[in-house]
């Protein structure tokens, strides 16, 4: 067996055996592969299980094992029938007989009841009496085809728990029925993953490797273990060339990034100790490390380009369990603290990798991050926290919104990044991944191409912390060596240049956003809060676009903006208001926030100026509310007034690039 050596194993049924509640919740995880009898689908019926979705609300179907032709939405309950959702239902099955085939193996070895082995083997046995007859099929965007699936990747993720199960029943089966197993499921599998892998970076290649490999090593297979690992694009390639200077993986996602980092470690595990290792290539504890300093207090992470709602939660203690283990690095042990928040460490991968005990200590409360490389930056005080995003183009799973910026209070994310839904649902295409769905410039309401973002300077000044972005559409940009669907109008964008400044004091945030708009474009500039407009005169008006995703919003009104405005939001905790200087039109609207169930207020000033500075102040204390505000400019000098009950706040900057550290905060009365 590959996994496990007598010793190992030995210890490992003792630990199982002394920590109550282990089997069993490893029973209760399969309970449905062992409650109904083995079906397998007997051809290429099954697709992906991201078109397990409901189209209007944009939330996880109920996957029920006893109705394979009926879907429910848990949100009102109504039927789905037909396609895409019965072959997204097949591909819930193949996951489940997968995970089956690793976890019952598992229960096999630990408890010696025949029942598991037995599943396990009628399983593999059926897939693989069917799969070289698998027609090969799947339209998935950015995806090459699957056999048992719609896709490589589901291919993969299937083949390697299929792998995983298999060795561990191995020895226990007859050698007929190994060579049925390891000729036509295995390898058949094996050598389909290998003719689809696709020459780029991506998530998908970095799992598809890993498949092969851990097949490899437990077939003993130099040449599967060649492809997987030293081959251009295999495993040390992908980390070599996929991690940004800071350690994210360059998709821009820290759902991908973890995603990435799970197949190097599913390899990892089994070659440990092995020439085929990947354990010096220190990209590997960098992207251990780098998710972690972005934590927030509940555990979550930021929603950066595709990460459907519930991704964005810390709770990858199969990645750390191994890595403290493995590393021994404190901070691995405070991740894990962190992500069982309480709950019992019966997990199966805390059992069979990690150690007995943890040490006490969760991971610190969230602190300023400046990550340049990886395009993030983020600051922290007292309960606020600003987070602007600038990260390089990541491809398939990027959003298109150079120069967003999400805004906490006491916090509670007010102005969210909304990351995403299911892929097969129209809201993820139609809504979500479009940069007007985010807090940044959008033209004409399409979608940014790809940018260099440039990182003008950024500091703090006394109390005001301060960041000077500038995204121009004239310059080059260096692309990743990934696929992509091209979802933007590059034409359009030409000569658009943004420059967005903001600063954080300790109760307000400010934006100065300027725009170069040679061919008199509308330029749009989009904010999402979590809250409604209260304030007057809001006159109802059509929608300032008739295209995605402004068609997903209703109850539009606008007002002309000449010279400063001021906007009040009912939130649930306490109102929020800002101000808003400049020329042009306001727009505003209800629309789905994530969960679609919910709704936010979209805020939207157009223009279609040659030259724009638009001015935003978000005021951060509600107990003590601006009551207004007042700028001059005076040639690259900019004064401006923040008047509260209590007193009047002056604050001056140069607006001239080479200036940009002369900020003074004042009180003046």
């Amino acid at each position: 067996m590959q996994q496990f050596s007598a010793a190992p194993l030995a210890y490992l049924k003792t630990r199982f055996q002394r920590t109550p509640g282990s089997v069993e919740a490893l029973i209760q995880a399969n309970q449905t592969v062992l409650d109904y009898p083995v079906l397998v689908p007997t051809d290429g019926c099954a697709t992906w299980n991201l078109y397990y979705f409901c189209p209007e609300h944009g939330v996880r179907l109920e996957w029920d094992r006893a109705s394979p032709t009926a879907h429910r939405c848990p949100v009102d309950g109504k039927v789905f029938r037909g396609e895409p959702w019965d072959g997204a239902w097949w591909r819930g099955l193949n996951g489940l007989n997968a995970k089956a085939c690793y976890e019952l193996g598992l229960l096999w070895q630990l408890t010696g009841e025949t029942s598991y082995r037995d599943r396990v083997r009628l399983i593999l046995m059926r897939y693989a009496d069917n799969y070289p007859a698998y027609e090969v099929h799947g339209d998935i965007p950015c995806n090459g085809p699957g056999k048992a699936n719609a896709q490589t990747l589901c291919e993969a993720n299937c083949l390697l728990e299929w792998a995983l199960g298999f060795d561990l029943i191995r020895d226990s089966i007859s050698p007929a029925d190994q060579r049925w197993i390891t000729n036509h499921l295995l390898r058949e599998g094996a050598q389909f993953l290998m003719s689809h892998r696709r020459d780029q970076l991506h998530n998908h290649e970095v799992k598809i490797s890993c498949a092969v490999g851990v097949i490899g090593l437990i077939l003993g297979d130099v040449e599967l273990l060649q492809f997987a690992v030293n081959s251009r694009y295999g495993l040390r390639y992908q980390l070599k060339h996929g991690v940004l200077a800071d350690g994210l993986w360059y998709e821009g996602s820290l759902h991908y990034h973890y995603y990435a980092l799970q197949g190097f470690l599913q390899f990892e595990r089994l070659a440990e100790e092995t020439c085929w290792s990947l354990v010096n290539d220190p990209n590997l504890q960098a992207m251990l490390r780098f998710p972690l300093q972005l934590v927030d207090a509940d555990g979550n992470l930021p929603r950066l380009n595709d990460c459907i709602a519930g991704q964005e939660r810390l709770a990858h203690t199969d990645l750390y369990e191994y890595a403290w283990a493995r590393f021994g690095d404190p901070l691995y042990a405070r991740a894990l603290q962190t992500a069982y928040a309480g709950q019992p460490r019966i997990q199966r991968d805390a059992l069979i990798y990690g150690t007995e005990t943890l040490p006490s200590g969760s991971l610190s409360a969230a602190k300023d991050v400046h990550a340049p490389a990886a395009g993030i930056t983020r600051w922290q005080q007292a309960g606020q926290t600003l987070l602007l995003h600038y990260s390089p183009f990541g491809g398939e799973h990027d959003h298109m919104a150079r120069g967003h910026l999400s805004l906490w209070r006491n916090g509670r994310e007010i102005l969210p990044d909304l990351g995403t839904t299911g892929y097969g649902a129209p809201l993820h295409y139609g809504y979500y991944k479009h940069t007007a769905s985010h807090n940044t410039l959008s033209i004409n309401g399409s979608n940014q191409p790809p940018v260099t973002p440039q990182l003008l300077g950024h500091g703090q000044h006394g109390k005001v912390r301060w960041l000077d972005l500038l995204l121009d559409w004239t310059q080059p940009v260096e692309l990743p060596a990934s696929h992509w669907l091209t979802a933007w109008d590059s034409e359009l964008w030409r000569g658009i240049g943004f420059r967005r400044r903001v600063l954080l004091l300790p109760d307000a945030l400010i934006e100065i956003n300027d725009l170069v708009n040679p061919e008199a474009q509308m330029l749009t500039l989009n904010w999402h809060l979590r809250g409604q407009c209260m304030s007057d005169p809001l006159i109802p008006a059509p929608a300032p676009f008739d295209t995605a995703p402004y068609d997903q919003v209703h109850d539009w009104w606008q007002h002309p903006l000449q010279g400063i405005q001021q906007l009040d939001y009912a939130m649930d905790e306490a109102p929020f208001r800002l101000f808003i200087a400049g020329q042009g039109m306001l727009y505003g609207g209800r629309g789905p926030d994530n969960p679609a169930t919910e709704k936010l207020d979209w805020l939207v000033w157009c223009s279609p100026a040659t030259k724009a500075r638009l001015m935003v102040v978000h005021d951060l204390d509600p107990l003590h509310p601006l009551q207004a505000i007042k700028y001059e400019e005076q040639g690259d000098q900019l004064s401006l007034l923040l008047r509260r009950q209590q007193g009047v706040q002056r604050l001056r900057l140069p607006l001239a690039e080479e200036a940009a550290l002369a900020i003074q905060l004042d009180s003046v009365s």
